[in-house]
């Protein structure tokens, strides 16, 4: 084989496997966001039903609430920075 085909063949070789785990960050926060998102969207339920009960404590439920959707959220926000870090 002649020099230069040798090159190129080595360069598409080397191409083909820096671009392998390509886009598999992404797919991961991807399934990282999924529980934060159904974690929030149980809280927030739990919340409007407990308030609907009993509106007398809806200060504490809506503290509760945000304290819980932080929580949650605070689970994506790790999902990402491990999407950028792996």
């Amino acid at each position: 084989m002649s020099y230069i085909a040798q090159t190129l063949a080595d360069t598409a070789t080397l191409a083909d496997s820096t671009t392998t785990g390509k886009g598999f960050g992404a797919i991961g926060y991807g399934l990282a966001a999924i529980g934060p998102g159904i974690g929030v969207g149980i809280v927030a339920g739990k919340a409007i039903e407990g308030i609907a009960r009993q509106p007398e404590l809806a200060g504490q439920i809506r503290t509760t609430m945000f304290l819980g959707i932080a929580l949650s959220e605070a689970l994506a926000l790790i999902g990402i920075v491990a999407g950028f870090i792996f």
